[in-house]
């Protein structure tokens, strides 16, 4: 697909899982690609793994070997900076710190063209307040690429208040190119998926605060609803350290909203140093044998639906804040954490009347403004409208 950008040359600042992933994506896409990384290690490691990526594609077929060769001649590893002088397109993946940012981006402004993009890959920073640093402002940008990013599809691209106006567009036509699929989110915390995702989390961990399930009764009955996870074995996967200080970062963020609450239970696991599966134990203990756990329709049912009523909820706020669109929603959620459908589009299946009745019949037994129902949702749900 054509884009109005010319980037033929792309830079990357960062050589750590992120970074590599996303030279591997560009080089895939044809561009000649500068990997900086101050640490000449970061660079070769980068290097092995990229090789030995490149090898079980070419034994799966899915790149020749001709290919794969030149996929990798076309990553330039460097300890100089400098180097970054002609790209086009600059990504940062550096570690999630705003005067770190900062710092990488006074850099990086010094060296390259007035006319070079600046991207930042931060999950959870403000990227006007990483703009605001620049003497360029105009041409800083979001694109949030997703864990591993060679394989999972989604960016988000997320303009920051200075940000020129036809900039994103453009970047949803080069993302595209890339064989992405990119969405556009304002530039509030969490973005969109990050946003969107908590009550996956916060409402499992409610319910089990709660007495209501176990650990293994709440995992079931979101796989039996189509995730391919439950929430206690993702939150174990992605670490209780780093799962728990995005959710702080999020309440905080949000003026401290009892939507967003962090638990005491995950702190305590923290707390611990039962991290999840990096450590052998987390929800779960590793060393022992996990079994699955059967559970009735009933407590299914119930606990599925709380769960996803309230995600529906998330996502149907992020449209009427203006977040996002109802299409962007669907396909991030989709696209960037594998649910398995969008959840506007699950609302609409359910009935919009039926998630409304969950959420309101949660309001009345907990009195909490934790469950209010997002004013769109209501509003469409009365009116027998539709998100898509």
């Amino acid at each position: 697909m054509q884009t109005n950008l010319e980037v033929n040359r792309v830079g990357i600042v960062g050589a750590g899982a992120m970074g590599s992933g996303i030279a591997q994506i560009a080089s895939q896409a044809g561009c000649i690609v500068v990997l900086f990384d101050i640490v000449q290690d970061a660079l070769d490691i980068s290097e092995a793994k990229l090789n030995k990526v490149m090898a079980r594609l070419v034994e799966k077929g899915r790149v020749t070997k001709d290919e794969s060769v030149q996929i990798q001649a076309r990553i330039q590893r460097t300890t100089v900076m400098d180097e970054l002088v002609d790209c086009e397109l600059v990504v940062e993946a550096v570690v999630e710190n705003l005067d770190v940012k900062h710092a990488v981006f006074s850099k990086i402004e010094a060296i390259v063209s007035e006319e070079t993009i600046l991207a930042s890959n931060t999950s959870s920073l403000s990227i006007t307040s990483i703009a605001a640093g620049c003497d360029r402002p105009e041409r800083v940008v979001g694109l949030h690429f997703f864990n591993p990013a060679p394989v999972m599809p989604l960016v988000e691209i997320i303009p920051a208040v200075q940000t020129r106006m036809d900039l994103p567009s453009e970047l949803v036509e080069l993302m595209r190119s890339w064989g992405k699929a990119p969405v556009i989110a304002k530039d509030t915390p969490g973005f969109i998926v990050n946003r969107v995702a908590r009550p996956f989390y916060g409402e499992a961990l409610r319910i089990l605060d709660e007495g209501i399930a176990d650990v293994p009764s709440i995992d079931a009955a979101m796989r039996s609803s189509g995730f391919r996870m439950g929430p206690f074995q993702l939150t174990d996967l992605i670490g209780h350290d780093v799962n728990y200080a995005v959710t702080v970062s999020v309440f905080k963020a949000f003026y401290y909203d009892p939507r967003f609450m962090p638990s005491i239970t995950q702190l305590k696991l923290v707390e611990a140093g039962w991290l999840g599966r990096k450590s052998g134990r987390g929800f779960y203990n590793y060393d022992e044998a996990i079994v699955d756990k059967e559970i009735t329709n009933d407590l299914q049912t119930s606990i599925s639906e709380r769960i996803i009523a309230m995600l529906i909820n998330e996502a149907a706020d992020a449209v009427y804040y203006g977040i996002a669109s109802a299409k962007d929603v669907d396909t991030a959620m989709l696209k960037g954490v594998n649910y398995p459908k969008g959840l506007l589009v699950w609302a609409e299946e359910w009935g919009l009347e039926k998630v409304v009745s969950i959420i309101d019949a949660l309001r009345d037994t907990y009195g909490e403004t934790r469950y209010r129902c997002s004013p769109l949702l209501r509003k469409l749900a009365n009116e027998g409208g539709k998100f898509h």
